[in-house]
């Protein structure tokens, strides 16, 4: 499973998608992610609406297996339900 994040410096739901992901590699042994820094790679809100097919208007913005989650709430609810992030 190959999860890609795109955010931005600074955010903190970008911080806390990084941190689940973070915690999602140590627990699964099937469970990759990058990390795109939009400013870095010169992407605009713009260029993610034309991927996500829909208005852009926060970040993070994460795709698992290229399948658009949403931002960081979204993704940490899928994970849960579906990855047991955070099962005892």
């Amino acid at each position: 499973m190959f999860t890609v994040i795109f955010g931005r410096p600074g955010c903190p739901f970008c911080v806390r998608a990084k941190q689940i992901a973070e915690k999602l590699v140590e627990d699964r042994d099937d469970f990759e992610f990058r990390y795109i820094d939009m400013h870095e790679e010169d992407i605009s809100k713009a260029d993610l609406e034309k991927t996500v097919g829909a208005p852009v208007q926060t970040v993070p913005q994460i795709f698992i297996d290229e399948k658009h989650i949403g931002g960081c709430t979204e993704f940490e609810a899928y994970a849960r339900e579906n990855l047991d992030l955070y099962a005892a």
